[in-house]
């Protein structure tokens, strides 16, 4: 049934595409995907497990684009489950139609397929795609996205030998439907089993270099619960880029990424020709996970020698003092010919403070996660359809408060209100003893301050006004605050979210509506023709008769 269903929607391709691209901007280039998700068995622990695979691939394709490209993505839902893919850090200008979350978009049916239309408009940069339900993203389903500058850009550094797609995170031996059993049952996640580098664990990946050369690496953090630090055994590297942002060029022995982080650096293969480790290890947890994949010389005399260069473990404030080293390179284009330092975000006055804190309340017996003392629930409907169509009882706007309000938690359907064109302080304040990572889709912000104990208004006199980086995820050291500046310049239902996937899938997010009155092509794409429309949504038309 399936495969018959794939078959005649792979004869309609051609002609869903016609329909779609005409909503696109003409004069930019397109590219063109068709993926099929399947299971597959896979044993990156040497445990077989039920993998998600796409096109047969464990991680998926890589997604090479440049600034302003038409992505035209056809994924066809082969599993016996619904499914949705997002992709993290692409911002979907005026478009959040195509985000690829549950708030936004009807899941793909079993058997069946939909056909993503973004534009990567005005971004460069270094992301991945996920699958968003449940807890598939502990099964694969991920891959690289890569967003390269456009010719006439002049990019900071000279053009590398080679640019590999680094993608780890830890894992875990259970399936997803084991993890998300015991999630639904009130109990948070065991300890991750172990960690992988692009699919496979310790020495299972091979980069091969030729000495002498300059290479970028392009590094996310794609797991599930934890932080990790990377490194090279015998090499240093050079920051270029942060989530879409040229940082200032420091040179770094090992970085910290947390979850769903992203960083792209440059490489030289400047020693002896021989093989060297490449090391990921966990942060801030007591017991320390390592894995290793290697960087092979072309003209290598030899093999690894030595033990793995270890790295930093609990150290905290190593980690801070890391995180404030991060700079925006004020002199170099970004995906625009203007420099990065001509928007100066520090003197823009905010149009309002919202204080965003996390906690792990028990909620009916169960455990939980919380913003501002509510568990986030999914509708029966997606809330931008349900804000489209003008369907009552699916949301509330202000079912979430902008401060923390010291009262016990309780599960609703939570999305804020903001307006198009504000200029937000908004503080993520932690009061746990973990890290947290926070991402915001359809935007970047500027991580302004970050530090111990508790925020209040006063802490503004450390704020970094000139030259902090801009990126879409952050992180939030233990009993600490971290505070961003964030244009809200993107109209559209967007999701905010913990990156550390069993709290986000507890309660740990929202959904910010950024609202326009005007109702003008301008400011919001309208509804896609192929829209998938399910709950109180079906049945309805994405275009009048």
């Amino acid at each position: 049934m399936v495969d018959e269903c794939y078959i005649k929607s792979m004869w309609s391709f051609t002609l869903v595409v016609l329909l779609l691209v005409s909503f696109s901007i003409a004069e930019d280039p397109y590219r063109f995907y068709t993926w099929n998700v399947t299971y597959g068995d896979i044993y990156p622990l040497g445990v077989k497990q039920q993998g998600i695979l796409i096109n047969g691939k464990f991680p998926g394709p890589q997604i090479e684009s440049v600034t302003n490209d038409n992505l035209i993505i056809s994924v066809f839902n082969s599993l016996d489950e619904p499914f949705l893919l997002s992709w993290n850090g692409v911002q979907q200008r005026r478009n959040s139609w195509q985000d690829g979350v549950y708030g936004t978009n009807c899941p793909i049916p079993p058997g069946k397929n939909f056909t993503y239309v973004l534009q990567v408009k005005d971004q460069i940069g270094s992301y991945f795609y996920f699958p968003s339900l449940g807890m598939h993203k502990a099964a694969g389903g991920f891959g690289g996205f890569k967003i390269a500058s456009r010719s006439v850009i002049p990019v900071p550094f000279p053009p590398p030998a080679g640019d590999f797609t680094i993608l780890a995170g830890d894992w875990f031996k259970k399936n997803h439907t084991d993890l998300k059993a015991i999630l639904d049952g009130g109990s948070d996640l065991p300890f991750p089993d172990g960690l992988l580098i692009n699919g496979r664990g310790s020495n299972g990946y091979t980069f091969t270099v030729d000495q002498g050369k300059t290479y970028r690496l392009r590094i996310s953090n794609v797991g599930l619960t934890t932080s990790i630090n990377f490194r090279i055994q015998g090499h240093k590297m050079l920051l270029v880029e942060v989530e879409g942002t040229h940082s200032l060029q420091n040179t770094y022995d090992s970085l910290d990424i947390h979850l769903g982080q992203s960083y792209s650096v440059l490489v030289t293969a400047d020693q002896a020709a021989q093989d060297y480790f490449i090391v990921v290890s966990t942060r801030f947890t007591s017991q320390v996970l390592t894995t290793t994949s290697i960087l092979h010389y072309s003209n290598s005399a030899g093999s690894v020698s030595g033990s793995p260069p270890s790295g930093p473990t609990i150290q905290l404030d190593w980690s801070v003092e890391q995180a404030r080293s991060l700079r925006r390179n004020l002199t170099a284009s970004g995906p625009r010919p203007n420099p990065q330092g001509s928007y100066h975000y520090g003197l823009i006055n905010t149009t309002h403070t919202v204080r965003l804190q996390n906690s792990a309340p028990i909620i009916n017996g169960k455990q939980r996660y919380a913003v501002n003392s509510v568990s986030f629930i999914p509708a029966d409907t997606p809330l931008k359809l349900a804000d489209h169509f003008n369907i009552p009882g699916v949301f509330s706007l202000g079912s979430i408060s902008n401060n923390p309000t010291g009262g016990g938690a309780y599960r609703q359907t939570s999305v804020m209100a903001a307006d198009f064109r504000g200029y937000a302080e908004i503080v993520f304040e932690n009061p746990e003893d973990n890290v947290q990572s926070w991402h915001i889709d359809g935007h970047n912000f500027f991580v302004v301050g970050m530090d111990g104990g508790q925020w209040s208004p006063a802490s503004r006199l450390t704020y970094n006004l000139r030259d902090t980086i801009s990126r879409c995820t952050v992180q939030v050291y233990p009993e600490s605050w971290t505070a961003v500046y964030m244009p809200l310049d993107n109209v559209g239902m967007w999701n905010v979210r913990s990156e550390n996937w069993a709290r986000q899938y507890l309660g740990q997010q929202f959904y910010l509506r950024v609202y326009s009155p005007a109702n003008s092509w301008r400011d919001e794409y309208p509804i896609p023709t192929n829209a998938l429309l399910c709950g109180r949504a079906a049945g309805r038309l994405t275009r009048p008769v």
